[in-house]
């Protein structure tokens, strides 16, 4: 069964008396596993697509299924627990905690995700550990975000999304700040991820050349997925 389901998702914004839709029928799956790329300019709704497919903004029309699970069905705190339990998010501005070390902003993605659980799970150390050789930040996590580079913050937040072990992991541009260095970086963490973690990864990105790394891109153009295409990865189809 497909970890994520579109089925003809729209979305529409009101300015004034105008309605401007940003997604129009937007229709495919993502296996348990793959990791898919949706390239497009600026304006194109990938965006868009991104807080729709993490519960954080509601659908105009057609639905969202997570694991099986209609997000449209659920109350905001059944939503919140979904996310909490299923979703890593890798923002575009990374969001770390600028009061906080490094390893804080790691941890706290364990503590939130503890929120509301009968069974508390444990910080995995021997994965943090792991985490953080792979992403080259070892040597780094007792320092606060302004102490760090970009790159170095992007991939503190790589490490944050990855430390609960979500089953999808929904990046936003996470290359779109990064020099080529520090984006290979990131874009072979995100494969690994899918790889050797058998995480679920989609991604976010106006760059094709970034796109290439996954195993399917889908491309957008004014609200629509307008074609289809192999990565370096196995070819699926929607």
């Amino acid at each position: 069964m497909p970890i994520i389901v579109a089925q003809s998702v729209g979305k529409t914004y009101k300015s004034g008396k105008l309605q401007v839709p940003a997604l129009r029928n937007v229709s495919f799956s993502v296996e348990p596993g793959e990791f898919v790329a949706v390239v497009g300019p600026s304006g194109s709704g990938k965006s868009t697509l991104f807080y729709i497919l993490g519960g954080l903004t509601a659908a105009t029309s057609g639905s969202v299924l997570i694991d099986g699970t209609d997000f449209a069905r659920l109350s905001d705190a059944e939503r919140t627990k979904m996310r909490r339990a299923k979703i890593g998010f890798v923002f575009q501005r990374f969001n770390l905690l600028p009061t906080l070390s490094a390893m804080g902003n790691i941890e706290i993605a364990h503590d939130i995700a503890n929120l509301g659980r009968d069974k508390k799970i444990e910080l995995d150390k021997p994965l943090l550990e792991h985490l953080s050789g792979l992403l080259g930040i070892s040597g780094r996590l007792d320092h606060r975000p302004n102490e760090l580079s970009g790159g170095e913050q992007q991939r503190v937040a790589i490490a944050r999304a990855l430390i609960t072990r979500p089953s999808i992991v929904l990046a936003d541009e996470p290359t779109g700040n990064l020099d080529t260095k520090n984006s290979d970086a990131v874009l072979n963490m995100l494969r690994t991820s899918s790889r050797e973690l058998h995480q679920t990864v989609l991604m976010i990105t106006h760059n094709p050349e970034a796109a290439q790394v996954a195993d399917r891109i889908l491309t957008m153009r004014d609200g629509e997925i307008t074609g289809i295409a192999a990565g370096r990865g196995i070819a699926a189809t929607v």
